[in-house]
Parts: structure tokens; C-alpha cells; sequence
């Protein structure tokens, strides 16, 4: 095995070790999945090299990357870091203002877009930007440079020498990359990750793979972001194969297509699959119908140890049934999913285990590489609830507050051009407080409850942690998106967002018509299901968390609309300053109110 210190020498796997591959990496165009082999990529990487080169990027130069999932992704961040430029990977679906501000904020001097939509998202901003000299794009669009005169620069000037002078004077401890955080308020911050805290991090991850091999993966989530990336680099040197996905809605398609093995989602990608799922059980009739939730129910009692020989029959005759055509919906090999970005509800791992897919969670941040703590596949490696052990060779402590602490070889260098942020939360003795709110279970087992910011006071002085609360709300299949409330006021609140589809679902059950999603939310026999679905969950809260009010929206929440982050989390903030106003008429209307539906 070839010796790793920076990221780029991930290639030399690929001139040795996997050179045979004809299979390195793919991606659907026009229908078809186009193939790069191994002898591709390093191709490909080599003549990109000497392109960027050419263009007289030098080692420091910052280069921004607003690019869909794709092969191409992999051919400019190897090449950028070989020639010592710097990478600031860019959500596409950020604002222009977002935009212009890590343009100017990095002074990135060259922009590598996909395609046309991503081009004219940033078009506004690029005069407004002093350091910019071009824009390259992997699709072709007229007037704009096309990679491919990269390529043809970097063959026509041989310049693989010097490529490989700069590349050996490239420290481990050398920043490979700029990322700036979405942020819920301000402006963002650019975290440096250095090569050695990306490979400190996919190699403790690899070592976890190996011990439950596997040898496709599919790619969807955003690689600009930092989980979705350290999973590429662990696949490349693992010799896994990437299939990548850069447009969301062609996900189901391509999960039958591909079959992979492997794939990394967040909890809401999750929760959808499996919303999908229970639809396609409802639609079922009289004995089958049973069978499903039976077995559905079965998997929520599933257990990782202990079960009894009696559980194990029933769980037989469940796969056999049942479980055995959700493996076969989601391609028919898939064996792990990594979990990561969010909590994920204990009772959707369970029963995807029971389905046999082992859905293996993790968290981390930005700031660590990502990750912190995760399951593995070794006996006593996972505990539903919790986000699995501390990473060999990263540290965690729990602060007074409960706050989690870590340090590491994981953790960046520091906030780009802003010393006084980073000496916020990296203390003198170089633990990162990371905002989150959590302990160990059985003193191995890290556990996630909240953000330390989202945490508040009611005007009683009492503390609600809402996102454990918004966590178990949405255990009921009548609830897709809530938010509870209740800063500074008399009792707790909350935002809700009905899942529609199974709301049209229990109108055909109860012979009711279906007008609109706007129509739904005010009928009185919605309200009232709805209520006493918050009523039941409240039974088993502290009073003074108990959501006492709620308001139904028809609204569609999406990162597009400002609702979530790029990472699916909810913005607080954003929904507060957009509901204001029907916040202030929750709390302000009379007890005794036809609008709302008290849960008392």
C-alpha cells in the first residue's frame, strides 16, 4: 500500500495498486453512465495539473469550486492540491450575496462551476469580485472557458516536473483547502482543514470500513460538504467504487441502477426513504396490509444483542415477507448507511437493521474533518440513540455545561483571517467547543441532545431543549417538520408542517375529499387528529415541555427557501423572523379560541 501523507498521494493508489480498475468513478449524462477508470483519473489529474500550472496559479492561491456531484469534482481537487492552490468548494444553492462574499473573502483568483444553472446563479457577482480572472465550466456554455482547454494547455506544455517539485514540497500540515460554513446568522466563517486533518480522519474511517467490506458506493450528498468529502478520499483508498449522483430527484432511479453497496445521507433522506416505504405498505390490502405493519412494529423492538429465539423466528419470517422487498426497492445490495448531520430517530435505525441494513451513525462539524465519533461494526460498536464511539485518537471531554469538547489531529488550523473567532472556541489547552450539548452513555457511547445555543428559558426560568422535543414529535407519521417555541414565554409552542401524503392517505381511509394542502390545514378534523397526536407525546414530557399550542402550516421548507441549511438543519432564526407575527398571535390569542387547539 503506497504511503499517504497528503491528500493527492491517494493517486498513486490508483498508478499502482488499483490500476487495473476499470471502474474508478461514474456519472449519468444524458441518460447514460459514463465510466473513468483508473487509468482516467490519473490521466485526467496529470494534464489538469500542468493546465493549472500553466495558468501561473502558485502554491496559496485560492480556487473556488461551485460544483454538482461528479468525476470532476476528484480531477481538480487532486490537481489544485498537487500544484499547492487552495480549494473553496461552494454550495451551489447558496445566495448571491453568499457568493460574492467567499469570492471576495478567499480573493479566489480562477471559479470551476458544472453547468449553466450553477454559471448564471454566480454571473451577477463576478464583476464584483477584484481577484477574479476567469471562469472554467465542466458543461459547455457559450463564451464561458470549458475545462477541456486545461486539459489541452497541460498536453501541450509538459510541465510534469515541475508539477512534481511543487508537490513534494507540500507538508502534511499545509492547508488543502478553504471551507466556509453555511451559518444560521452573520457572515460565514472559512474553516482550514489542513491534509493531515483529512488524513488523520479517513483513516481511522477506513479501518472502521474494512472490518464490513464493501465495494460500491453511490454519491448524492453535496462533496463540498465535509462528511460526504472525507467519505470520497476514505472510498479512494479503500478501492471502492463511486457512482455520483448530481441530481437529487434522480436518486431512486439511480439506487436501482447502480446497486450500491454503501451511501452516506442525512437523517431527512432517511426518514423520506422510509416515508416511501410505509405509503407503499398503506396502499397494500387485508392480509398483506397486516403483514407490513406487523413487521414494521417488529423492527421498532429491534435489538442489537439479546433477542430472544422466538424475536429471531419472527424476524425470519419478516425478512422473507416483507423486509426482503424493501432491500430489493433500495437496489438489493445495500449494507450500510452512514448517518450524519443531524439526529437521526432511534426507532428508523432500528428498523432498518431489522431490514438487515445497518445504518451506522456519526457526527462531527466542519472544524473537525469531520468526524468525532461514530458506530462500528465490532461487538458492542453501536447504541441506538447515540452517535457511536469516540474516533481512535481524538479526544472528548464533557464541560461543566455539558458541552462537548474535542481535540485531535482532526481539528483545522484555525478561521481563515479571523484569529480572534477561532480563539472562541479553541480554549489554551486546544480543546474545540463545539456548541453541541451531549454526554457519554456507559462512558463510551457519545450522545447528542442539543445545541447549546438553541437550548432557552421559558419566562418561568425553566430550560427546553427543542430539537429532542422536535425529535419525538416527529415519531408521529401525522408530522414532517416542526419547530417548538417558546423563548421567554409562558409555555412551549410549535410550528408544524403536516406530512401531506399521509394526510391524503387517512382522507381516503375515513371517506373524506381532498381539496388542498392549504384547505388541510384548516379543517377541524385535522386539527383535532393532529392535536391529540401532540397530546399523547405530551404524556410522557415535563409539564413545562409540553407544547400547550400549535399552528399548522401548508408551507414547504427546503434549504432553496432559507428554511434549512445545506446541511437540512432547521435555521431557527430564519423561521422565527419569518413567522414572527404568527408567533406574537399564538401567544396572544384567548384561551378560549376557535384558531387554535389547545392540547390541555
Amino acid at each position: 500500500m503506497e504511503k499517504v501523507t497528503r491528500i493527492f498521494d491517494l493517486l498513486e493508489l490508483y498508478r499502482n495498486e488499483f490500476s487495473g480498475r476499470e471502474t474508478a468513478f461514474t456519472e449519468k449524462q444524458e441518460g447514460q453512465w459514463r465510466i473513468y477508470s483508473a487509468g482516467d483519473y490519473v490521466n485526467l489529474v496529470d494534464k489538469l495539473s500542468a493546465g493549472i500550472l500553466a495558468l501561473g496559479l502558485k502554491p496559496g492561491d485560492k480556487v473556488a469550486t461551485v460544483m454538482n456531484n461528479r468525476p470532476h469534482w476528484n480531477f481538480f481537487d487532486m490537481a489544485l492540491m498537487r500544484t499547492g492552490a487552495i480549494q473553496v468548494p461552494v454550495y451551489p444553492t447558496i445566495s448571491a450575496e453568499r457568493f460574492k462574499f467567499i469570492f471576495n473573502d478567499a480573493e479566489v483568483k480562477y471559479v470551476i462551476v458544472s453547468g449553466r444553472a450553477i454559471y448564471d446563479s454566480i454571473a451577477s457577482v463576478l464583476n464584483q469580485v477584484p481577484s477574479l480572472l476567469d471562469v472554467y465550466t465542466i458543461d459547455k456554455i457559450p463564451g464561458v472557458r470549458h475545462w477541456e482547454e486545461l486539459l489541452e494547455i497541460g498536453q501541450a506544455k509538459e510541465q510534469k516536473q515541475k508539477v512534481e517539485e511543487i508537490a513534494s514540497g507540500i507538508d502534511p500540515d499545509d492547508v488543502a483547502t478553504i471551507i466556509y460554513t453555511s451559518g444560521t446568522t452573520g457572515t460565514p466563517k472559512g474553516v482550514m482543514l489542513t491534509h493531515h486533518n483529512f488524513i488523520s480522519n479517513f483513516f481511522a474511517v477506513s479501518d472502521i470500513i474494512r472490518t464490513n467490506m464493501v465495494s460500491v458506493a453511490l454519491s448524492f450528498l453535496p462533496l463540498c460538504h465535509v462528511y460526504e468529502r472525507m467519505l470520497n478520499y476514505m472510498y479512494q483508498n479503500v478501492g471502492i467504487e463511486v457512482h455520483y449522483v448530481n441530481d437529487i430527484d434522480t436518486l431512486g432511479e439511480s439506487i436501482k441502477e447502480v446497486r450500491p453497496e454503501i451511501f452516506c445521507a442525512v437523517p431527512r433522506v432517511i426518514e423520506k426513504s422510509f416515508n416511501k416505504i410505509i405509503a407503499a405498505g398503506r396502499d397494500l390490502k387485508g392480509l398483506k396490509r397486516r403483514l407490513f405493519f406487523w413487521a414494521v412494529n417488529l423492527g421498532y423492538r429491534y435489538k442489537l444483542e439479546n433477542k430472544s429465539l422466538f424475536y429471531k423466528f419472527q424476524l425470519k419470517i419478516a425478512d422473507r415477507l416483507v423486509y426482503s422487498k424493501w432491500r430489493k426497492g433500495l437496489g438489493g445490495r445495500l449494507e450500510v448507511i452512514v448517518s450524519g448531520g443531524a439526529t437521526l430517530q432511534p426507532r428508523l435505525a432500528r428498523v432498518f437493521w431489522a431490514a438487515g441494513i445497518k445504518v451506522m451513525e456519526g457526527y462531527g462539524l466542519t472544524e473537525t474533518s469531520p468526524v468525532i465519533s461514530v458506530a462500528n461494526f465490532l461487538p458492542g460498536g453501536v447504541k441506538f440513540g447515540t452517535v457511536g464511539k469516540v474516533l481512535p485518537g481524538v479526544e472528548v471531554k464533557i464541560a461543566n455545561d455539558n458541552e462537548i469538547l474535542t481535540r485531535g489531529p482532526n481539528l483545522m488550523k484555525g478561521y481563515y483571517r479571523q484569529p480572534e473567532r477561532t480563539r472562541k472556541v479553541i480554549d489554551e489547552e486546544g480543546w474545540f467547543h463545539t456548541g453541541d450539548i451531549g454526554h457519554l452513555e456507559n462512558g463510551q457511547y457519545l450522545k447528542i441532545t442539543d445545541r447549546k445555543k438553541e437550548i432557552f428559558k421559558t419566562s418561568g426560568g425553566k430550560y427546553i431543549a427543542p430539537q429532542v422535543l422536535e425529535n419525538r414529535f416527529k415519531l408521529s407519521e401525522f408530522i414532517e417538520h416542526i419547530m417548538i417555541i417558546g423563548e421567554n414565554r409562558n409555555f412551549a409552542a410549535a410550528l408544524i408542517i403536516p406530512d401531506f401524503e399521509h394526510l391524503r392517505s387517512w382522507f381516503e381511509v375515513k371517506g373524506y375529499t381532498y381539496e388542498s394542502d392549504e384547505e388541510t390545514i384548516r379543517d377541524p378534523r385535522v386539527i383535532k387528529r393532529i392535536a391529540r397526536e401532540i397530546k399523547q407525546i405530551n404524556a410522557s414530557l415535563d409539564k413545562t415541555e409540553q407544547v400547550k399550542r400549535f399552528e399548522l402550516l401548508a408551507d414547504n421548507w427546503s434549504v432553496a427557501g432559507g428554511e434549512f441549511s445545506p446541511t437540512l438543519k432547521v435555521r431557527r432564526r430564519v423561521i422565527h423572523e419569518r413567522y414572527k407575527h404568527l408567533i406574537e398571535e399564538i401567544y396572544n390569542a384567548p384561551k378560549v379560541s376557535s384558531r387554535y387547539q389547545d392540547t390541555d
